[in-house]
């Protein structure tokens, strides 16, 4: 098995065409179909059911599908570590990030990794949470930031900093009356939240706030970034939900945030690692965020 069968089966498998996976491969089809063929044959099993109309992926193919990217992902990192290498960094940290997590809070916590620990080259992956968590099992990333402790088994999270969940709201609103927002009159007008899968985490602990209010939100907009958020905010479109952090960083400058009445909610961020024994690197950097915490 070589890496070009690996490229075109996932063309094929991405494409479910035979002439546009050879397209993008920019081969002719029927070399491509003999990859496909060899493939099969090596691994004893089909991995298309092909008819004049179709192409779809045999139960067997998908099972393959779920393997294959890791082996690009696996020559890539190898890769960039042997580029690390070359330009001087004694080790690599391979980080994941999800939910959005609080870029001012982040940046404080790398640049002191970076003070600390100059031989170490920190690679980012931002990445849904899911992925996350399947990439940490897989030894993909060493370690990631989220905002769910709902991790399952064989990972550790770690609690690392919270932030006041706050309400974005555009300048000349009427609820900006109150200095800080009852949570009935905050439902009285739309929200616009994170979405649920690009932001798991941070939806799941916005989702259990307004699940305690026993009132059902009018949900104008889920969005993928706090940035689209805070946008869509500064436009008048609705009310947002976020951490004080992310609205007093936002580039909007029709945006406002209000604390909320009564006892105010925490977003709280993790660190998130494997439970197999971490490398020294991967060690002294769980040790400083416990410090910090």
């Amino acid at each position: 098995m070589e890496l070009r069968h690996l490229r075109c089966f996932l063309a094929v498998a991405e494409e479910l065409h035979f002439a546009r996976a050879a397209e993008r491969l920019h081969i002719e089809q029927s070399p491509l179909s003999r990859a496909i063929k060899e493939l099969e044959e090596e691994l004893g099993a089909p991995l298309f059911l092909r008819t004049t109309r179709s192409t779809r992926l045999t139960h067997a193919g998908r099972l393959f599908l779920e393997c294959v990217p890791r082996v690009f992902t696996a020559l890539e990192q190898a890769r960039d570590s042997v580029k690390a290498a070359a330009n001087g960094f004694r080790s690599q940290l391979r980080m994941a990030l999800s939910d959005g997590i609080s870029p001012s809070r982040f940046s404080s916590f790398l640049a002191l990794c970076r003070q600390e620990e100059p031989e170490v080259e920190i690679r980012l992956f931002e990445v849904p949470l899911a992925q996350q968590i399947k990439g940490l099992h897989e030894d993909l990333y060493d370690a990631g930031f989220a905002q769910s402790d709902e991790v399952g088994d064989g990972i550790v999270a770690t609690p690392v900093w919270s932030d006041p969940l706050m309400v974005a709201v555009p300048a000349r609103h009427p609820i900006l009356s109150y200095k800080r927002i009852p949570v009935e009159e905050l439902l009285r007008y739309p929200l616009v939240l994170c979405d649920p899968q690009a932001c798991e985490g941070h939806a799941r602990q916005v989702e259990r706030f307004l699940r305690q209010t026993g009132s059902e939100p009018l949900i104008a907009e889920q969005v993928t970034s706090c940035d689209l958020m805070m946008a869509l905010v500064a436009a008048g479109f609705a009310l947002g939900l976020a951490g004080e952090s992310s609205i007093s960083t936002c580039r909007e400058t029709g945006v406002i945030g209000r604390s909320l009445a009564g006892v105010c909610p925490l977003l709280t961020t993790y660190l998130l690692h494997s439970t197999r024994e971490p490398p020294l690197t991967l060690s002294r950097i769980i040790e400083r965020v416990q410090s910090n915490t």
